[in-house]
Parts: C-alpha cells; structure tokens; sequence
C-alpha cells in the first residue's frame, strides 16, 4: 500500500531517531566525535534508502 511502511522500516526510523538522541547527548557531555557523526549519517541513508524502496 503507497504511503504506508512496514515494522521493519518504521523500526530503523525509530532507530536512526534514537541513534540521533544518543549522539548528540554524547557530543554535549563528552565533545564531539566524529566516527559516531558518520555512522549516524550512514544509518540515515540506510533508512532513507529503505523508504524509498519500499514505496516503489
């Protein structure tokens, strides 16, 4: 159904949100680190390029 996600996308959504939260507490307390600023940014394109997908 277009316009719809699936657990599995809706889970990486909820992820990738949460990954962004842990991050950037960590940046705040800890300073910035750029490994995790990558992998976030990874994680992102990972779950956009999911929901793209799942809409065709």
């Amino acid at each position: 159904m277009p316009g719809s996600t699936d657990g599995s996308t809706r889970a990486m959504g909820v992820l990738t949100v949460g990954a962004l939260v842990v991050v950037s507490a960590y940046s705040v307390a800890m300073g910035a680190n750029g490994w995790l600023w990558f992998g976030w940014v990874v994680l992102g394109l990972v779950t956009l390029g999911m929901v793209v997908t799942h809409g065709t």
